[in-house]
């Protein structure tokens, strides 16, 4: 895997958050695309996570603090890490892209931080963070899962 560093921005507090955020998304999809499925979808830990399971889970992750949080629009995204016998690789990345193209349309409309959400009593600012913070996390895992694969590492 190559290792494309964090991203070279400079710009104000929620441009650099966002542009962190799409950098962790393209590193999370590089940990996953190119594993077959049988790899992706086996549980890499006694938890039972799996590649694609985080790809599921996040896919649901920005829009839960978006869509359900902030604006208060049902229904609650799915956030299981399940696989089905539907899913494949790509299914589970295209799933995850569209999610992320979804959120960042989202973003492009919110410019005031200190918005206070409709649901759970938390600021733009806060969400922002909180999924630049979890999308981190769970590249971390995947990081660690990835090495136990094949070895390989790298962003």
């Amino acid at each position: 895997m190559t290792d494309n560093g964090p991203p070279a921005i400079v710009a104000g507090e929620k441009d650099t958050l966002l542009g962190f955020l799409r950098y962790l998304r393209e590193s999370i999809i590089r940990k996953v695309e190119d594993l077959p499925l049988d790899v992706a979808g086996t549980p890499a830990v006694p938890s039972g996570t799996s590649p694609l399971g985080l790809i599921k889970h996040l896919a649901g992750a920005e829009l839960v603090w978006l869509e359900w949080a902030f604006l208060g629009r049902d229904p609650f995204p799915e956030l299981g890490m399940e696989i089905s016998e539907s899913d494949t690789v790509a299914s589970c990345i295209a799933a995850f892209r569209a999610a992320a193209a979804r959120a960042d349309e989202i973003w492009a409309g919110l410019d005031d931080l200190d918005a206070v959400s409709t649901r759970e009593d938390r600021t733009l600012r806060w969400i922002l963070v909180h999924t630049v913070e979890e999308f981190s996390r769970h590249a971390g895992h995947l990081d660690i899962i990835r090495e136990q694969i094949d070895g390989r590492i790298g962003r």
